[in-house]
């Protein structure tokens, strides 16, 4: 891995307060708390994240790459050989999830490409790099894609 392709997410890596809403919940907004940190030697980025709602879980993530196998240099893992980073998922829940990542100076990207419950995100930064806002995307049938989940994030 390049140290520059993980280098434009280190403008995520303090405290941020969040806001979401739910298509499933009219009218409900969703207080939260996220908090990005790098893993000492800054190869991984940690997200941990809050929500202050108890129908959204609590998650903690982890954004990297898993191009090589460090017992086996060279060696690629076949489930992430196209995607030079991912983010691995986990929630209170016992949910696992693995997505592509990508960010530039306006973006951030995250797809997931599972038949049946294929998951999209883009937020674009605005205010400096001070907020983020997001719209995550859901396809059950592999071909259209419905809004979900849409978040904002705003820099403590």
């Amino acid at each position: 891995m390049s140290e520059n392709e993980l280098k434009p997410f280190g403008r995520l890596v303090g405290t941020w307060s969040t806001e979401a809403t739910h298509p499933a919940m009219p009218g409900v907004v969703v207080q939260g708390r996220a908090d990005f940190e790098w893993l000492q030697g800054e190869r991984f980025l940690i997200l941990r994240s809050r929500q202050d709602h108890p129908d959204f879980p609590n998650s903690i993530s982890l954004i990297g790459s898993m191009e090589d196998d460090r017992v086996a240099p060279g060696a690629r893992t076949a489930e992430h050989s196209d995607a030079p980073l991912s983010m691995h998922y986990f929630d209170e829940r016992g949910v696992f999830r693995v997505y592509e990542a990508a960010m530039d100076e306006t973006t951030w990207k995250l797809l997931r490409q599972a038949p049946g419950f294929s998951q999209r995100f883009v937020g674009t930064f605005a205010d400096n790099g001070h907020s983020l806002s997001g719209l995550w995307q859901l396809s059950r049938d592999d071909v259209h894609w419905e809004d979900d989940l849409r978040i904002t994030y705003r820099r403590k």
